[in-house]
């Protein structure tokens, strides 16, 4: 499990280790682990032209003394200073020892950055806000047109650790050297896209685990110990039936779709209700057909209520009134009853609604834009507002807990060839699946995002894909999932 803890936490951490330690011996460990990453980025470091752009906190002071570690290898290190006044003393005295220098031309500093081999950001530290102050525009932006390799210090200036939002100009990093813990910032869009690749440091932030962290991600291993496993006595119904409830005379393929996600995700057999039983039978057989309504259609331990079910607002209430856990999407998000969802979750009965960001938007009503921006912020009100899980998909899918309590999960698989019609309704069947298997809805959505997005990633291989073509290869990402379990 990947975890990644708030400013606050981090900062608390630091000051417990701090008042063990040596004065300057944590800023030192950081230095050591970026110079060694600006290294490895460089490959030769002798000769090499690095540029440290370098404002009034600690983050400065580990690119100064980073930069002075290159330059004692013989890099040509030029310090651009953005507070002069307020510079790290120790690592500027470090740098200069080293045979680094400073750069006091303003217009001169932008045309370095862009002839640099390697450019450090160590501008703005965690607990900055907002987007970069003036005078740092022009550096990030020469940073982002040079020829150079761009490294920032614990987190890319401009965005914020604690959010993932960036509210202005912010730099655009190719690696992320960050220390001790990682930052949600770093897992979550649109900050992710800013940091590049992630590279952890150790610095002996040990008390840092035992809070609690705000955002997790799900490794292979972690799915693993959680997809659902037949033994030897089970049959088809002690593994679980789920219900699909989904599809209409205008969009039957959502049904085939959820059914074919469903088939896939664990449960031991697939109940179709719903106006597309016809197509669904056509495309898979196994599936079990009812025109008798979600009431009547027999035994099931979860639903999948909504795709491509248009106006059908009946049957959504239907579905909602069982006393089983239920995946929402889709048009069933428009069409539940907020008292509906609330009354489910204050009773104990378990729901996973799936929204997009417009969805989500619509729900919230606010903008889109506004749900892109603070996705952490969405799901966390949805998940309250709805007494529900919430898996708010999205370049980052994140999956909050009923109440909007407790770490959000971050989804760290997929491809943006999964933005494309149906491939939503191939996961909310997934979902429901697990849910059915027995997983809590938590664990259903984070799990059925993982394989998702994997099996997105299996089917484009760098091409378009339709989500047929996801939903087929569910079971090798299934397969790659289990083998990390040995």
């Amino acid at each position: 499990m990947r975890t990644a803890y708030s400013v606050e936490t981090v900062r608390a951490a630091e000051r417990e280790l701090m008042a063990r330690l040596p004065e300057g011996a944590l800023m030192q460990r950081a230095a050591a682990g970026l110079a060694a990453a600006c290294a490895d980025v460089l490959g030769r470091v002798y000769g090499s032209r690095v540029v440290l752009l370098v404002g009034s906190g600690d983050n400065g002071g580990d690119a100064l003394y980073a930069g002075a570690r290159l330059a004692r290898r013989g890099a040509g290190v030029r310090a651009v200073l953005l507070a002069p006044g307020r510079a790290h003393a120790g690592g500027l005295a470090a740098l200069r020892r080293a045979g680094g220098s400073v750069v006091s031309d303003a217009g001169g500093a932008v045309e370095l950055v862009e002839q640099a081999d390697l450019v450090v950001d160590g501008i703005v530290g965690i607990g900055g806000k907002g987007g970069l102050r003036e005078n740092a525009v022009p550096l990030a932006e020469a940073a982002r047109r040079g020829r150079g390799v761009v490294v920032a210090v614990d987190l890319p200036s401009g965005v914020d650790a604690d959010t993932g939002e960036v509210r202005g100009v912010a730099v655009r990093a190719d690696v992320t050297v960050t220390f001790g813990a990682y930052k949600p910032g770093l897992l979550i869009d649109p900050a992710r896209e800013y940091a590049g690749v992630v590279r952890f440091v150790g610095i002996g932030l040990e008390t840092v685990g035992v809070r609690a962290p705000e955002v997790e991600a799900l490794q292979h291993a972690d799915v693993a110990r959680l997809l659902p496993v037949p033994g030897a006595e089970s049959d088809k119904y002690r593994r679980g039936v789920v219900g699909v409830a989904a599809g209409s005379a205008r969009y039957p393929g959502a049904a085939v779709l959820a059914v074919g996600g469903a088939l896939r995700g664990g449960a031991g057999a697939v109940r179709y209700v719903g106006p597309a039983g016809g197509a669904v039978l056509a495309r898979y057989p196994e599936t079990l057909v009812s025109e008798r309504g979600p009431a009547r259609a027999g035994r099931v331990q979860a639903w999948v209520v909504g795709p491509g079910a248009g106006d059908d607002a009946a049957t959504v209430g239907k579905v909602l009134a069982a006393d089983v856990p239920v995946l929402i999407d889709a048009d069933g998000l428009r069409l539940a009853e907020v008292g509906a969802v609330r009354a489910r979750g204050l009773r104990g009965v378990p729901t996973l609604m799936t929204p997009h960001a417009g969805e989500a938007a619509a729900l919230l009503g606010v903008e889109r834009e506004e749900v892109e921006s603070g996705r952490l912020a969405a799901v966390r009100e949805l998940a309250a507002r709805y007494e529900a899980a919430v898996l708010l998909k999205g370049s980052t899918t994140v999956v909050a807990e009923a109440g909007g309590g407790g770490a959000v999960r971050v989804n760290p698989t997929g491809t943006p060839w999964l933005a494309t019609a149906g491939s939503g309704d191939v996961l909310s069947g997934l979902g429901g699946s697990l849910l059915a298997a027995g997983l809590s809805a938590v664990d259903a959505g984070s799990v059925a995002a993982y394989l998702h997005g994997l099996a997105g990633r299996f089917a484009a291989e760098g091409a378009p894909v339709a989500a047929e073509d996801v939903a087929g290869r569910i079971v090798e990402a299934w397969r790659s999932v289990v083998g990390a379990r040995g």
